[in-house]
């Protein structure tokens, strides 16, 4: 990846991840309108990335994402509804780039996750947590809907529209360990063994076919949502039939028949 950001880091740790910070600490990594711009072209940047397998997204310093920036917030009231609407699509599309990249997105949550944080750490298909880790969807704290960013959509489907009906109307905090309890994270770890966590479930990502993760990826999407067993089949046999066309396959079938590690090309 060539591009250079400034509210993001972007590198690369390990063969296969690309770990990308959002690098504003001293703000606990607070969203401005830049960074929206800049997750819609990181994510630009990975579609078209053969080397990227996996991507970890966490953030810099003690906080994971604390939402949208106080001073970037201010200047809402003064938009135009039409100003407002352009601007809601442009941040809230970060998101659903995030959400259908090739590639599976780990969030590995260090701290605060609030207003746009949860839906950053929504937006991606894992959350590894870490102790300080807490959730909340501040919007409706500040006169807006809980309804941001896709969270409304995500959440619900994570952990039953139940559970993310209370604290969507509530606003109130989850710690690590409720969102644990309640399936809102896929594990939680110690602070210092937050990234080794994620980068241990990207490895073991990244050494699967990156035809086959990529076709998981968009069958689990599509089928959250299916209207019948029968739909859903269909988009699994659609997937199944691709991925027996390609060398990758026939590659696995036989490294496990001759007890090595496949050595695979995305094919």
């Amino acid at each position: 990846m060539s591009a250079v950001y400034e509210t993001l880091l972007v590198d690369r740790p390990r063969d296969g991840v690309v770990l990308v910070t959002l690098n504003r600490p001293e703000r606990m990594n607070a969203i401005t309108f830049q960074m929206f711009d800049e997750f819609h072209a990181v994510c630009e940047e990975l579609q078209k990335d053969d080397e990227a397998r996996v991507v970890v997204l966490t953030g810099a310093g003690r906080g994971f994402c604390s939402g949208l920036d106080l001073d970037e917030a201010m200047t809402l009231p003064d938009m135009t509804p039409h100003q407002m609407m352009l601007g809601q699509q442009s941040w809230a599309g970060s998101m659903i780039k995030f959400h259908e990249l090739p590639q599976p997105v780990i969030a590995a949550v260090n701290g605060p996750a609030a207003g746009g944080g949860l839906g950053v750490a929504l937006a991606a298909d894992i959350r590894v947590a870490s102790t300080e880790a807490r959730f909340n969807a501040a919007f409706v704290r500040i006169g807006l809907s809980a309804g941001d960013i896709g969270v409304s959509w995500s959440l619900p489907r994570i952990i039953g529209l139940g559970r993310a009906a209370e604290i969507l109307l509530t606003g109130r905090f989850v710690d690590a360990e409720e969102a644990l309890a309640i399936g809102l994270v896929n594990r939680v770890v110690a602070p210092e063994e937050l990234l080794d966590a994620a980068f241990e479930l990207a490895d073991q990502i990244a050494r699967n076919t990156p035809f086959g993760v990529t076709l998981t990826k968009r069958v689990l999407n599509a089928n959250v949502d299916a209207g019948s067993l029968t739909q859903a089949v269909e988009v699994e046999n659609r997937g199944q039939t691709l991925a027996t066309r390609g060398a990758d396959f026939r590659e696995a079938l036989q490294a496990f028949r001759e007890k090595r590690p496949a050595q695979f090309t995305a094919g």
